[in-house]
């Protein structure tokens, strides 16, 4: 026999381990916890337009998308026509790269790419630039050289600095325009840089707009301290990016570089979508897998379709089982075989409530009729079985043909039935009649109803079904519960109400020579047993201790 202390711990173990596997699923996967959460997807499309150089070879090399925070992207594909394409690394840089023998006329490349917004991607391929020594021709690195002397007095740390460079900018117009005129903002702010020893570099942001065409990158400057960064815009010190901006460029490697072309350009389309969360963590999921990651999916939906079909019903059936369990359990309802209202509840998932109510009720009240004149038979028992399962079958058969005739096509459904747990129960309870009466007849098929109908409002919930479906460790939890249950040994809530007088005399009721409640005194004596009784064996305490959980209850 198992001790209890070992059930307890085993109980625990699985509710734990089930806790765990949904805990997993959803910050792993992303799942949500509830259905209808929808994730943010943009869909950004690159455009390459260029004109051939004659009848020679072309290579058109566009530097892919950046890892950053926020986003994670989902897919990408290209679009060429008559182009080789293939996604290459150089300088641990990745580019796509279209090859052509010999274009002809005005070419236009695609590349498409899906970004989920994602708040829990933290990985970036941003990268610290060598710092280069600054050898710009003279007056130009005095001027710049000055600008930087006068940021570095007022600031304490890159990101000041680099903000005190632009103010400086602004409050020296004449030298600034005189720089201005030989090198672009965001180049002579990063010769500035340079002079003072902080690492920057120039990066490509998106700007995402629903809708969008012909949109160009906007230009912004990293700046470095350490591994930190912080990007700046270049025109007013404004730190960061909105959260409808995408980085797209982060390297020292050129952009879009075309070979055996001119005239090229680049341009980019965004569009917003939106997708259930549980569907957009699947593809997150495929993408790292894609990326080498290695990640176990303990989701249903990593099965063929016609698999994620059959599971999505039979993972209800917990879901009933536990309902069942309480009802019987706990609260002490009383069945027409044990687990029948869990079939019954799935038979009314199929068609609804108030037909499939109808017709099992309609169906068993012909086959009571039609076993208590096969009783008069004296058949024997497989035969009487058999002559019963023919008989439902007839009977569903006839529902289903007599309801679509008449217009209503709800009857038709009443197939979904299980014939042959039918036929079971109204065995059962032609017996029952026969030895009990109809009276408990009506009270186990009357609790056989509720329970079904309590399952069935519990497994035709939308948030169970999502929880069941993507959640395999909450069948660990529910098999835990339904142990825990399992173990109860005290009253049922229904056999309570016997107690009521009795609690109702002692809480009001006073002994013989009335100084004292019954109850006070049946308290302080269980109080003077327990005080005076010897050690007992560890069989008699539970059973102690199961008394006085009764009599607390009474």
């Amino acid at each position: 026999m198992v001790s209890r202390g070992v059930f307890y711990i085993v109980t625990a173990i699985l509710f734990v381990t089930g806790l765990l596997f949904m805990i997993y699923q959803h910050v792993t996967f992303d799942v949500p916890f509830f259905p209808g959460e929808e994730r943010e997807i943009w869909t950004v499309e690159a455009k390459v337009d260029f004109e051939p150089n004659g009848n020679v070879p072309a290579t058109v090399d566009l530097a892919l998308p950046a890892v950053q925070p926020g986003f994670t992207q989902l897919s990408q594909s290209t679009a060429s026509v008559g182009y080789g394409t293939s996604y290459v690394l150089r300088q641990q840089n990745s580019y796509v790269e279209w090859t052509k023998r010999a274009p002809l006329g005005l070419q236009t490349l695609y590349y498409r790419a899906d970004f989920l917004r994602d708040d829990s991607a933290a990985a970036s391929s941003m990268t610290i630039p060598e710092l280069k020594q600054n050898t710009e021709p003279e007056p130009y690195a005095t001027a710049m050289r000055e600008i930087a002397e006068a940021a570095r007095q007022r600031s304490s740390d890159p990101f000041s600095f680099m903000v005190q460079t632009i103010d400086e900018l602004k409050r020296q117009p004449e030298t600034a325009s005189f720089l201005l005129t030989q090198y672009r903002r965001e180049e002579l702010l990063l010769h500035i840089l340079e002079l003072a020893q902080i690492p920057a570099r120039v990066v490509g942001v998106l700007d995402l707009e629903d809708g969008r065409r012909n949109r160009t990158l906007t230009t912004r400057i990293a700046v470095f301290d350490g591994p930190h960064y912080e990007i700046f815009d270049p025109a007013d010190g404004s730190s960061g990016i909105n959260r409808q901006q995408l980085i797209w460029h982060n390297h020292d490697g050129s952009l879009l570089d075309v070979q055996g072309g001119s005239n090229a350009h680049l341009s980019f389309s965004t569009l917003r979508g939106s997708l259930p969360a549980a569907q957009a963590g699947e593809l997150k999921v495929k993408a790292a897998q894609a990326a080498g990651a290695e990640t176990v999916n303990l989701s249903i939906s990593s099965l063929p379709l016609e698999e994620q079909s059959l599971f999505k019903g039979i993972l209800l059936l917990p879901i009933g089982v536990i309902i069942v369990v309480f009802l019987r359990v706990i609260v002490g309802v009383k069945t027409s075989g044990t687990f029948m209202p869990v079939l019954i509840a799935m038979a009314f998932l199929q068609t609804s409530l108030l037909v499939g109510l109808i017709g099992f009720v309609s169906i068993v009240a012909i086959g009571l009729v039609v076993r208590s004149w096969l009783s008069h038979l004296n058949l024997l028992l497989v035969a009487r079985i058999s002559a019963v399962i023919i008989t439902v079958i007839a009977i569903i058969g006839a529902i289903s043909f007599i309801t679509y005739k008449i217009g209503l096509t709800e009857g038709v459904k009443v197939t979904f039935f299980p014939m042959i747990i039918l036929s079971w129960t109204i065995e059962r309870m032609s017996i029952l009649w026969e030895e009990e009466g109809y009276k408990e007849v009506l009270k186990q098929g009357g609790g056989s109803l509720f329970v079904a109908v309590c399952a069935f409002i519990a497994m035709d919930s939308y948030v169970i079904e999502h929880l069941t479906f993507n959640f395999l460790g909450l069948q660990l939890v529910i098999l835990s519960l339904v142990l825990l249950m399992g173990n109860y040994t005290g009253f049922r809530l229904s056999e309570l109400k016997r107690f009521k007088p009795l609690a109702q005399n002692i809480k009001s009721g006073r002994n013989g020579d009335e100084t004292e409640l019954e109850a006070d005194r049946l308290k302080r004596e269980r109080k003077e047993l327990k005080a005076e009784q010897p050690a007992q064996q560890p069989w008699q305490l539970r059973r102690g201790d199961r008394l006085d959980e009764r009599e607390d209850q009474r």
